[in-house]
């Protein structure tokens, strides 16, 4: 009898295996001619050759279908083992869908200004977003980056902030780099675990395939075949925001996002994104787009809080 080991590395197993091995058992249904064991990150099937090549296939497809949709139940499973190879849902669903999110979740653009960064993100390789709390701008850039990564357009997501409040010296706060960066770095954070499951966000993190750095960090590198953000750019320095655009490396893509309304620099400190999108708005290849409170996608007060400010400080 011949055997065939298939090693997970693109999925948890707790994912594919299911709830006490409950989606093994119906993949078990569908080859009644194969022994198939689940054990730890291993999947063994014992049977001939030609069921055994087909039995890999389904399993690859399966894979992809989770790591594409981020579920995988009864209803999937027997679409996926049913099916001649084609894996993609209906386009009613589908249509606009930047990333299947956690439980199923369907991320798309929420907005005019939002549809607009997709849309430039498929020409441009750099896009400023600005606008003010609320607009989706940072959430956007997020699913664009996941979504690239999907679909292995880059083989990495970069995330950086100025840390503003401690100078970017943050020796000083307690624990290790990822513990004094979370403060900064929680937007972030909650965007990604919208969009990625917690097991395989974890193992991002560890792996480095989703970096999270201080703006200071950026330095001397050079970040190839990477979609990286920067977000609350506003807080950068002219000095800042030349080092971070010059980082870009081949087949990269950056997203700069901020709110010129909320510069938390030092009084008379001139803000880094300011200055960028007066000096680069006729250079080629950079988008950019401005988000107004028409497109808070947060409580509906927000919109009209925004407005209350906006009157105030042009009067």
């Amino acid at each position: 009898m011949n055997e065939r080991l298939i090693e997970l590395t693109d999925i948890s197993p707790n994912d594919l295996f299911g709830p006490r091995n409950s989606n093994v058992a119906i993949i078990k249904k569908f080859y009644p001619k194969l022994k198939i064991i689940a054990r730890g990150n291993k999947l063994k099937a014992y049977g001939e050759p030609e069921i055994l090549d087909e039995f890999e296939k389904k399993v690859t497809q399966l894979i992809n279908y989770f790591n594409k949709y981020n579920k995988l139940d009864e209803t999937s499973i027997e679409g996926v083992l049913n099916s001649n190879g084609k894996t993609t849902k209906s386009s009613k669903t589908t249509e606009g869908v930047l990333v299947h999110g956690v439980s199923g979740r369907l991320i798309k653009a929420q907005s005019p200004n939002q549809q607009r960064m997709v849309d430039l993100m498929e020409k441009k390789d750099m896009l400023f977003a600005v606008g003010p709390a609320g607009t989706g701008k940072t959430y956007t850039a997020v699913a664009l980056a996941v979504k690239a990564l999907k679909e292995k357009e880059v083989r990495k997501i970069i995330l950086t902030r100025p840390a503003v409040e401690s100078g970017e010296k943050l020796g000083f706060l307690p624990g290790d780099m990822k513990e004094k960066l979370d403060p900064y770095m929680q937007p972030l954070y909650d965007a990604l675990r919208d969009m990625i499951p917690s097991e395989r966000l974890e193992s991002y993190l560890e792996k480095g395939v989703i970096q999270i750095a201080p703006l200071a960090f950026m330095r001397g590198r050079t970040l190839d075949n990477a979609f990286v953000i920067l977000d609350e750019g506003q807080n950068t320095t002219h000095g800042q925001m030349k080092m971070f655009l010059t980082r870009m490396g081949k087949s990269a893509k950056f997203i700069i996002t901020g709110d010129p309304g909320q510069i938390d620099l030092p009084h008379r400190q001139v803000s880094g994104l300011k200055e960028a999108l007066l000096i680069l708005k006729d250079v080629e290849g950079i988008g950019m787009v401005y988000l107004t409170e028409s497109d808070v996608v947060r409580h509906r007060l927000v919109k009209h809080i925004i407005k209350a400010f906006k009157s105030i400080e042009t009067e």
